[in-house]
């Protein structure tokens, strides 16, 4: 199925009169280049849901830099790199101009797996 198919049936299913007055989702490119997912899960069933960091072509150096919070526009990349995670109970990821479907598929196999 295809990533954006998922992402709109997942917010579809959170919509319920209130949740999408406050929370939402986002999709920005980034000036390092590259792309920044957020989409917010307080109030959903995931809000608590465990999730692993991902990370691609990210050193551990610059992962304790962004370890208060996902910044990619602060990351200084270039070619292959992706990282997901979750803080404040927001889905982050950020990947560079040829990850976004990567992105969303990991959110995708991670709400919808038991």
């Amino acid at each position: 199925m295809n990533e954006i198919t998922r992402l709109q049936e997942w917010y579809a299913s959170q919509c319920n009169g209130e949740w999408e007055h406050q929370h939402g989702i986002s999709i920005t490119s980034c000036d390092n280049p590259g792309w920044w997912v957020k989409i917010d899960l307080a109030g959903t069933s995931l809000e608590t849901k465990s999730f692993a960091p991902v990370a691609r072509g990210v050193d551990p150096e610059q992962m304790a830099r962004i370890a208060g919070g996902l910044e990619p526009d602060r990351c200084d990349r270039g070619g292959d790199w992706m990282l997901c995670e979750i803080k404040n109970k927001v889905f982050e990821g950020a990947g560079d101009p040829e990850k976004l479907q990567t992105i969303l598929e990991a959110f995708s196999n991670w709400a919808t797996h038991e």
